[in-house]
């Protein structure tokens, strides 16, 4: 049985050697998503990540035995703050996010609410809600950023400088994808692709 890996598979999408700022066409892909408010170092953040994975796995776990076997890709997040342009380091309280997982074009529906179902028989109802949507980024400006995102500020100035230099102005949300695990690696080498749509 092939396994498939997404991070190969889109590697002009999810590459971890992408230092300088690139423009990339993000197609309509499928994701399991959660949507909060507040510090990414609250229990509500974790608990978010803990049920988009479990949903995640599930929903793995079945495909493959139905001969259909994939890596599961990182975990994505966009980040906002109502009534404000741009973003406020220093009000984490006031922080939007959405976090998701992308979904290969083979999972259905119905096979989420499966995967919803299962999931709760073993844990319990989730205090959170998840769904399952497609998302459509179009033209985008793209750069890894390596270092802890507190950190994130200068390579964030350098993408939205570029953007500029290339005749864009930037729309929707800062996104951010997370190619490093903080729990297994050092701050100093998270590896985070940062992307930003833009148009003319």
């Amino acid at each position: 049985m092939e396994k498939i890996d997404f991070k190969k598979k889109l590697k002009h999408l999810y590459s971890a050697s992408a230092r300088e700022p690139a423009l990339v066409e993000v197609p309509a892909m499928k994701f399991l998503w959660v949507d909060g408010q507040g510090d990414p170092n609250s229990p509500l953040f974790q608990s978010a990540i803990e049920l988009l994975y479990g949903l995640s796995y599930g929903l793995k776990f079945t495909l493959k035995k139905r001969g259909r076997d994939y890596a599961i890709p990182p975990l994505e997040g966009l980040w906002w703050m109502e009534g404000i342009e741009g973003f406020d380091v220093n009000r984490r309280e006031d922080w939007r996010w959405s976090l998701m997982v992308m979904q290969p074009d083979f999972v259905t529906a119905e096979l989420v609410a499966q995967a919803r179902a299962e999931l709760a028989a073993k844990r319990g109802e989730p205090s959170l809600a998840a769904r399952f949507e497609p998302f459509h980024e179009g033209l985008c400006a793209q750069i890894l950023h390596i270092g802890p995102y507190a950190a994130e500020g200068p390579t964030i100035e350098k993408l939205h400088r570029f953007a500029e230099a290339q005749g864009y102005r930037l729309h929707g949300r800062h996104h951010e994808i997370y190619l490093g695990d903080p729990r297994r690696s050092a701050p100093e080498k998270l590896k985070t692709l940062l992307r930003h749509p833009v148009r003319k």
